[in-house]
């Protein structure tokens, strides 16, 4: 094996400019795929690096568990982890299937199209909200305002309140030893709280909207609790506001470095945009990694993995892997087949809204595209202070002022 660099995937320097270690990745794909990566102050855990690795330890949920040990790489006390254990992404058989079965009908295929035209109706307003200006923050004020709005829009609460979740959904998800672990915590409990207030409301108010829909869900006599739906409140804001808004962020940031690929899409918009919207997912990778833990030993890329390891997939790579991509640091908007997995890899933790989030991301980059066509930056980019989730916190844009759509 190569000499080593100093591999250090816990380091939040070493997320910069590109957002996640993709130099570290590369390395580790080509000489080290499954690495024992220690872990200041924890017992260390196991780097999953290749595309083939990650895809098979996301789909046996029997040998790696989301449950046991949480999908944080640092572990929680036993106090936090049985709160976070109400939350799907934190579940194992047979209460995820129980759980998805409950809340899933909001998010199929047709319930994704039937919302289309007010994502699109949204995504106009956003654009209104600044076309006269000539320049905004595109994180702020454009990219992190569509899931916001459309998730407080698809709850029955005011828009603004997905404006203030938005910002507890960043405080939660940046480093702690940056932002402070005392305002994660207050960020958390006051998501919590609030959705315990939309638990009561929609309970004595039904409405046309997805709260509703999932307080009055019913199998076979099973509903969910006032727990559960607060819990899955907390998820749904944190998994549809935060990676929608990195991606369509780190998309134009990709857009921005590639000008020849951009005017390849801007020149053929509708032929290109959908598979422009797979490559901004793989090339973009807003969710850095996930963890599981081992209950089991098993054999992993040629090395033994113990019971009670941790195991730690890290989709950022995977989605750069040379064996499965050809020229895989190249941003191409007409790549196919792209096989990409930043909605997960597969098995039954393959992401909830991946419907939703496609009409969104969409509905954005052609509002973005056909009425701000000359944006370009504007100033310097600040990173979101996160090795979870990969993103600019703020970019500053520019662009020729036009006219509101009304």
């Amino acid at each position: 094996m190569p000499a080593s660099p100093e591999i250090n995937l816990l380091d939040l320097a070493n997320y910069g400019a590109d957002g996640q270690p993709h130099g570290m990745f590369r390395w580790l794909r080509e000489n080290d795929p499954v690495h024992w990566h220690a872990e200041p102050g924890g017992s260390g855990f196991w780097a999953v690096t290749r595309y083939d690795d990650v895809r098979r330890v996301s789909k046996d949920a029997v040998t790696y568990s989301s449950w046991r040990g949480g999908i944080m790489i640092g572990d929680s006390d036993e106090a936090g982890l049985a709160g976070s254990r109400n939350m799907m992404l934190f579940m194992d058989e047979p209460a995820h299937t129980r759980y998805r079965n409950l809340v899933s009908r909001g998010f199929t295929p047709g319930a994704a199209q039937k919302l289309g035209a007010r994502i699109q109706e949204l995504a106009r307003l956003i654009i209104d909200e600044v076309i006269e200006r000539g320049e905004c923050d595109f994180v702020s004020e454009i990219a992190g305002k569509l899931p916001s709005y459309f998730i407080a829009d698809l709850m029955g609460i005011p828009l603004e309140d997905g404006v203030m979740l938005y910002e507890w959904t960043e405080l939660m998800h940046s480093d702690a030893a940056v932002v402070g672990p005392e305002r994660q915590q207050q960020a958390t409990q006051n998501m919590l709280a609030y959705a315990a207030g939309v638990a009561a409301r929609k309970r004595q108010h039904p409405a046309e909207d997805l709260a509703t829909t999932i307080i009055q869900s019913e199998i076979e006599g099973d509903k969910l609790s006032d727990m559960e739906f607060v819990w899955f409140f907390l998820l749904l804001v944190n998994a549809g506001g935060d990676t929608t808004r990195n991606l369509l962020a780190g998309g134009l940031e990709a857009l921005f470095a590639n000008p020849g690929e951009r005017q390849r899409l801007q020149s053929n918009i509708d032929p290109l945009l959908p598979t422009a919207v797979e490559e901004m997912l793989r090339f973009v990778s807003p969710v850095v990694h996930m963890r599981r833990t081992a209950t089991r030993d098993a054999q992993l890329g040629g090395k033994t993995i113990r019971e009670g390891d941790k195991v730690v997939m890290f989709y950022g790579s995977a989605n750069r892997d040379a064996a499965k991509f050809a020229d895989p640091d190249r941003f191409d908007v007409g790549r196919t087949p792209n096989d990409h997995i930043a909605f997960g890899g597969g098995g039954p933790h393959f992401c909830l809204g991946i419907h939703l989030a496609r009409i969104e991301i969409s509905a954005m980059l052609r509002e973005v595209l056909t009425r701000l066509p000359d944006i370009r930056p504007a100033g310097e980019v600040e990173r979101l202070p996160s090795i979870f989730i990969a993103g600019p916190r703020n970019l500053p844009v520019r662009f020729t002022p036009g006219a509101r759509s009304s």
